[in-house]
């Protein structure tokens, strides 16, 4: 017994010597490092003074602190940033659903400021401004090298005041100029129709009211349509959708889905990692469901297209997505301004990571280019029928109610035709939507 209890102490004052030994260069090295940054603050400070003092113009000492912290959160990545007071308000505006400026939401793409999507029915999106283009000047003055609050904030001004923004899109040679009229953005965040047997919402944000709208839009297209035996399936356009709100994502997602996780987001530390469920109850009541997205639909868009592409509850249609897999929280500071902070990536419930990947559709539909209007006078090829022919039987097999309905049908279809050409992705997507309804049945 003395021999094991020997060895047991002999154990631990060898484990308390190594554990001696190695502790000692750790602390050393944490100790080296705190130092170091110390040693750095005091050149910030520094280099602080010596601008106030010696720059060739006076400058004011809070622009400066703020501009140094918005260049360190900056350069962490495109989505944080600090956020004055001013900003700040801004921010709490627009997610409340109305707010001033153009309507488009931008990022920052290697030194370019380049538009995610204009929002629907706002200035930008009137003026002709797409997805995908970069803009390179506001009223003749280049915003190279500009962090993108400077070139946001540039971009600002009065209600009904014109903007001159320059414009670099894929396909075109020259760079081009877009005028604006800045007007106040009052969004609706879901707006809902009925196309033949099918609803659409159209979701152009995630706000606060997005959850209530698409509840009461989808609410109102049944009612339209005399009850949800009589629906086809639901379309949910997230094209050039921005994304918006975190929690209005998930409810959104969960409006459609019974069961199963939502979305999971991981942050540094593992105890930070979240984990959203579907609760029961479908909105839509097992109809089918197409998801349309496009290359400006970021962030909560994707939340809700890959969710409900993961449990294979909706046909994604349309071209692959933006790409925005970050979460950032948006921390108050001293004085009412915010810090913006990445602080988690989000997985589809599948696990996928789709930061700087996007949505891949199930099916890949790109919107052709609008063809030019036919002018005037010019003849359209009419191909002739039997009916058409001289003598031709009738057709003596239908009752008029019969007849009736074959007409109505036909009808239904020239309507679905015209919409083609005013928005192919959509009107592929209903009838995506009419043949798996036919399936159904």
């Amino acid at each position: 017994m003395k021999k094991y209890m020997m060895a047991g102490v002999a154990g631990i004052l060898a484990g308390t010597l190594i554990s001696t030994q190695f502790a000692g260069p750790l602390l050393a090295q944490e100790a080296e490092k705190t130092t170091n940054v110390y040693e750095q603050l005091d050149l910030f400070g520094d280099v602080f003074e010596r601008i106030r003092a010696q720059y060739v113009e006076e400058v004011d000492a809070e622009d400066l602190i703020e501009a140094a912290i918005n260049g360190m959160l900056s350069s962490l990545d495109p989505h944080s940033s600090y956020l004055s007071p001013k900003d700040a308000a801004d921010m709490r505006v627009q997610t409340s659903g109305s707010f001033g400026g153009l309507g488009i939401e931008v990022t920052q793409e290697e030194g370019f400021v380049k538009v995610v999507a204009p929002m629907d029915g706002t200035p930008a999106d009137i003026a002709g401004v797409e997805a995908g283009d970069y803009i390179t000047a506001v009223d003749g003055k280049s915003i190279m090298g500009m962090t993108l609050d400077d070139a946001v904030e540039l971009m600002r001004g009065p209600v009904g005041s014109e903007i001159i923004v320059t414009l670099v899109r894929a396909g075109v040679d020259d760079p081009f100029d877009v005028s604006i009229i800045r007007d106040t953005i009052k969004l609706t965040a879901v707006r809902s129709r009925v196309e033949g047997k099918s609803i659409v919402l159209r979701v152009t944000t995630f706000n606060d009211q997005t959850y209530p709208n698409l509840e009461q839009g989808l609410k109102d297209g049944i009612e339209e349509l005399g009850g949800i035996e009589n629906v086809d399936g639901i379309v949910v356009d997230l094209r050039n959708n921005p994304g918006g709100l975190l929690d209005q994502a998930i409810k959104v997602s969960d409006a459609f889905l019974d069961e199963g996780e939502i979305v999971s987001t991981r942050g540094r530390n593992p105890e930070d990692s979240t984990r959203v469920n579907a609760t029961p109850g479908d909105l839509a009541q097992g109809k089918p469901v197409v998801v349309l997205i496009n290359g400006g639909s970021a962030s909560a868009s994707e939340i809700v297209s890959g969710a409900l592409q993961d449990h294979h509850r909706a046909v994604v249609v349309g071209t692959k997505s933006f790409g925005k897999g970050s979460v950032q929280t948006v921390m108050p500071l001293r004085s009412d301004g915010a810090m913006r902070l990445t602080t988690a990536r989000y997985y589809t419930p599948s696990g996928r990571s789709i930061q700087a990947l996007g949505i891949s559709p199930d099916i890949v539909v790109d919107q052709p280019p609008r063809q030019p209007e036919a002018t005037e006078g010019e003849d359209t090829p009419k191909f002739r029928s039997e009916a058409d022919l001289r003598g031709a039987l009738n057709n003596d097999s239908l009752t008029e109610d019969e007849r009736a309905k074959i007409e109505e049908e036909r009808a239904a279809a020239e309507e679905a035709a015209k919409l083609r050409d005013e928005d192919f992705q959509l009107a592929y997507a209903i009838d995506l939507l009419k043949g798996l309804s036919k399936i159904g049945d």
